[in-house]
């Protein structure tokens, strides 16, 4: 054994030895750089950019969860970086009694902090990257590719992983000075082993957290809704603060958690205190880990949740619609007829059945709009041509469904889906406006026809009486009417001649009609012919192109975009597919994240109180008490955190699902049973992470 001869190699000894400490922290600090850069990569990414549209839920509900992870991360550093303090202490506390003076030892310390965690800042940053790139490329592989799915990067990401990383180092040497200047060198030798106790509140903290849970949900997400609905306001950004009772109930349910736990003591109100005395005794980091836990199981489980949310609807209507082939077109293209589409069928061997066709137009109609008076405030107003809506006659409807439709004259029936979901829906017509010859004919709203296939989110679509019908069609051009299509197979259909009928549809057409479905020629006259410029016409919001007609974009925002169901069916993943990707990436970073918060939690909890376990086994205590009183701690740190994220998620996207029309439809029934399948799943991996935490500690006691 080398003999120590002066103070450096004694900090040398002491560093040496303190290396597991600073071990644990290195992989704290690497896994959150690498979490935080993997999600900042990925969400910046043009790849994601495109898909995700600009100021949509799907967006704001990334850059949501976005937030939730970087407050875990950067809860999960701190805390990492002060349990690293907490075990520096004693080796500063031992040269501190040599005779170490503080300036001697600043130098040092400063600089072992800025190596630790400068180099482990880098280095997750850096592997942020590749981690991204093999779970893209292992989803593409394994599952679905695309051209939507070439990933790029937009390094400009990095500004986000460089302010964390100045965060962290700039944290570090905080902490470093704060405990160089402790003045009392018993108290920072026995730092290590000083117990931060939370004060404790009445069993009454528990049922109240939950409360102030519930209310804060229900706060934060009505407020914004009342705003619109009542006040004709839009929400300013002030109003996120009613989230705020959410934390403070969180808060309370993991200190209740700590403090008493769930379970009744009446009858044997010694049960487990040695474990419960261990937890509460060291409640504050306990409770603020417990916090973080939630938080990220939550923000995961919103994340996957998404993916049943939207796609049940979608397998739904594509099963149930009454035509394998389902399309419109603007009756000035050259669109192939039904003579060519046969032709093109018998090469694939198939023949078709149940044709049917009919004409529409497109009329300007009334409705009350939104007119905003300033940026914050706006009234609503009845504008004569507000928007496009496609309009059939009683005769055109019986043709296209088969089902008969007696419209009084003056009158107009809505067509809408099953559910009564579909958005292109108008109630306030007083008029329809012919926008050739200007004519208008005087209507009201009469009620609702279901049909899914002709309820769109963009258009509204009509059903009026045949004289009326004709009275005000009279004079429209060939760019303002239309045709509908439909027909079914006879026998299995064909993927490849759907694929092969789609790019030829959408060959036919010109460039007049390469554009969105939300771009309203309706509104675009309005608003010319009263001075102002139509924003369709200079907002990029979705640039399409033919020759992108197997985007996302493009399948998605095209205006004549047909239904075609074994298209519809075998292309959903794909044309989802970044979406998806995103959703699936954002729940995978969250749990690894939440996992590893658990583990090392779990770790510090029994390893710090190890010196109780040697004392229970020289009292006796048997092996199976022993493994008692550790499950007994990790079970806490997994079981409530898990249990109130996942359940907690769960409510909240039943109640936005009841809260966008007042009800429950099938479909949401059927996402919400696969999303309570999805956390027994997720239970499953969280219990197996226990287990493994348990099995670690234990061979690490005894």
């Amino acid at each position: 054994m080398s003999q120590i001869k002066n103070m450096k190699q004694m900090e040398e000894k002491l560093q040496r030895a303190d290396w597991k400490q600073s071990r644990l922290y290195l992989f704290c600090n690497f896994m959150a750089l690498m979490i935080i850069s993997a999600y900042s990569a990925l969400m910046l990414s043009p790849t994601v950019q495109r898909v995700f549209p600009e100021g949509g839920d799907s967006r704001k509900q990334m850059y949501m969860i976005f937030v939730m992870t970087l407050m875990g991360c950067v809860v999960f550093t701190i805390y990492a970086l002060g349990l690293f303090f907490r075990h520096k202490s004693g080796q500063l506390g031992i040269l501190m009694a040599l005779g170490a003076s503080r300036r001697r030892l600043a130098p040092g310390l400063f600089r072992e902090v800025i190596v630790l965690s400068g180099v482990s800042a880098v280095a997750g940053t850096i592997a942020g990257f590749p981690f991204v790139w093999m779970i893209w490329h292992a989803f593409r592989l394994l599952l679905v590719d695309s051209s939507d799915m070439v990933l790029t990067f937009d390094f400009r990401c990095l500004f986000i992983s460089l302010l964390f990383l100045l965060m962290v180092v700039g944290f570090a040497c905080l902490t470093a000075w704060r405990y160089l200047k402790r003045t009392n060198i018993m108290e920072v030798i026995r730092e290590e082993h000083i117990n931060e106790s939370v004060k404790e509140l009445g069993r009454w903290c528990g049922p109240v957290g939950f409360l102030a849970l519930l209310a804060g949900a229900v706060l934060g997400y009505g407020a914004p809704v009342a705003c619109h609905r009542w006040f004709h306001i839009y929400p300013p950004a002030w109003m996120s603060v009613l989230y705020a009772p959410v934390f403070v109930g969180l808060y309370m349910v993991m200190l209740h958690t700590v403090v008493h736990g769930w379970k009744s003591r009446k009858k044997n109100p010694y049960k487990n205190i040695i474990s419960r005395s261990m937890m509460k005794f060291q409640g504050k980091q306990t409770v603020n880990n417990m916090l973080v836990i939630t938080l990220l199981i939550a923000g995961g489980c919103f994340a996957i949740f998404y993916l049943p949310t939207n796609g049940i609807s979608a397998m739904f209507r594509y099963a149930s619609q009454p035509y394998d082939y389902f399309y419109n077109y603007q009756a000035d293209q050259d669109v192939p007829g039904r003579e060519e589409v046969e032709a093109l069928g018998r090469e694939y061997g198939l023949s078709f059945q149940e044709w049917k066709e009919c004409g529409y137009v497109t009329l300007g109609i009334g409705g009350n709009d939104m007119i905003e008076e300033d940026e914050q405030r706006y009234h609503i107003e009845y504008v004569p041509m507000q928007s496009e809506a496609k309009v059939l006659s009683e005769d055109a409807y019986r043709v296209i469904t088969g089902l008969e439709v007696d419209v009084k004259p003056g009158t107009y029936l809505n067509l809408t889906n099953q559910e009564e979901t579909a958005l292109g829906t108008n109630e306030s017509a007083k008029e329809f406006t012919n926008m050739v010859t200007r004519r208008q004919l005087r209507t009201e709203f009469a009620g609702y026809l279901h049909y899914d296939l002709l309820a769109t989110a963009d258009t509204t679509c009509c059903v009026l009486d045949n004289g009326d019908y004709a009275q005000i069609s009279e004079g429209l051009t060939d760019d303002w009417r239309g045709r509908f299509a439909a027909f079914n197979v006879d026998g299995k259909d064909s993927y490849s001649f759907a694929n092969a009928f789609y790019h030829l549809f959408v060959s036919s057409f010109d460039e007049t009609c390469e554009r969105t479905a939300y771009y309203d020629r309706v509104q675009k006259i309005r608003e010319n012919e009263e001075g102002q410029e139509y924003w369709g016409d200079t907002d990029d919001y979705v640039i399409i192109s033919y020759e992108s007609a197997d985007s996302f974009a493009f399948r998605s925002f095209w205006v004549y975009q047909p239904d075609f169901r074994i298209l519809n069916q075998n292309d959903y993943l794909r044309n989802m597919a970044v979406m998806f990707m995103m959703f699936l990436f954002i729940f995978i970073v969250c749990m690894i994240t939440a996992m590893v918060v658990c583990y090392t939690r779990c770790q510090s909890i029994a390893l710090n109180n190890r010196y109780i376990f040697d004392d229970l086994k020289k009292l006796g205590a048997s092996p199976a008490f022993l493994d008692k009183e550790v499950r007994s701690q990790c079970n806490n740190v997994f079981k409530v955190p898990s249990l109130v994220g996942m359940f907690a998620m769960f409510l909240l996207f039943a109640m936005i699902l009841y809260a966008n029309d007042g009800r429950m439809v099938m479909t949401e029934w059927a996402a919400m049973g696969i999303c309570l399948c999805i956390i027994g799943l997720i239970g499953g991996f969280i219990y197996a992470v226990y287990r493994a935490a348990v099995n670690t500690i234990k061979r690490q006691l005894w």
